[in-house]
């Protein structure tokens, strides 16, 4: 049997610990070192370019939870065990208390939250809200979206959070799922619900498909700056030509 001095321990503890945050590091992917073009142009289509995928692929999960959706609609009052718990987890993933709704008003509310998100409207608040991919945040967490997480550990804490206030800024594994989380928020979060609203209404209208000039107006509460940031957001789609992306 091995013995070990007390400081011998404490080595060896170091040394797991050490390990654990390598391994963790090692999962977590690194994006791209945007800071390093000198040209402005090359910067931002090497941030589309390197996004663009991701938004889609955020967006066609979305789509294939909506089929999977919309296929419950004309038999929602006899859904068998497997439907039934497709819909659980639907309402779960998309924030919906279904204690006092019966299964026609959840995919009611379900159809509202299931849709996806304007690749313009990604694109320039992803722009906005990362420095172009060059923030601490986006950097060190994979957060290209400023989203908040309130419990102790969960992200990284801001260097001027004010006093009283205890929320981090959400850590991501890769930059997929920081766009699939800011998704989920948009399509669930009370803020949010004009923007749902109008995306519907606009789906519905099939004059037209959702674009995202269109529903950053819906922004308001994204940012303290509230109008301005409105306005900064349609402006970085319009100035880079994002709208051409909400076609694909």
């Amino acid at each position: 049997m091995m013995f070990f001095s007390r400081s011998g321990q404490i080595f060896a503890a170091l040394l797991v610990i050490l390990a654990i945050v390598v391994n963790i590091q090692a999962k977590r992917e690194v994006l791209p070192e945007f800071g390093h073009y000198s040209d402005v142009k090359e910067k931002k289509n090497a941030f589309f370019n390197y996004l663009l995928p991701l938004v889609l692929e955020g967006n066609q999960s979305i789509i294939e939870q909506r089929e999977q959706l919309q296929e419950l609609v004309d038999n929602a009052d006899n859904l068998s065990f497997f439907q039934q718990r497709t819909l659980t987890r639907l309402a779960e993933r998309y924030r919906i208390k279904d204690d006092d709704l019966d299964n026609s008003e959840i995919i009611e509310t379900l159809l509202i939250r299931v849709a996806p998100v304007p690749p313009s409207l990604v694109l320039a608040q992803a722009a906005i809200e990362s420095a172009w991919g060059t923030s601490r945040f986006a950097r060190e967490g994979n957060n290209l979206f400023g989203q908040w997480c309130y419990k102790k550990g969960c992200g990284m804490v801001p260097l001027q959070r004010s006093a009283g206030t205890k929320h981090e800024v959400a850590r991501f594994d890769s930059a997929a799922e920081a766009v699939a989380a800011y998704m989920r928020n948009l399509n669930t979060h009370s803020a949010y619900k004009t923007l749902r609203l109008r995306r519907a209404e606009l789906t519905e209208s099939k004059t037209e498909n959702p674009n995202g000039h269109q529903l950053a107006e819906t922004l308001l509460y994204y940012s303290e700056l509230r109008e301005v940031y409105v306005e900064e957001v349609q402006a970085v789609i319009r100035i880079n030509q994002l709208h051409q992306y909400d076609k694909l």
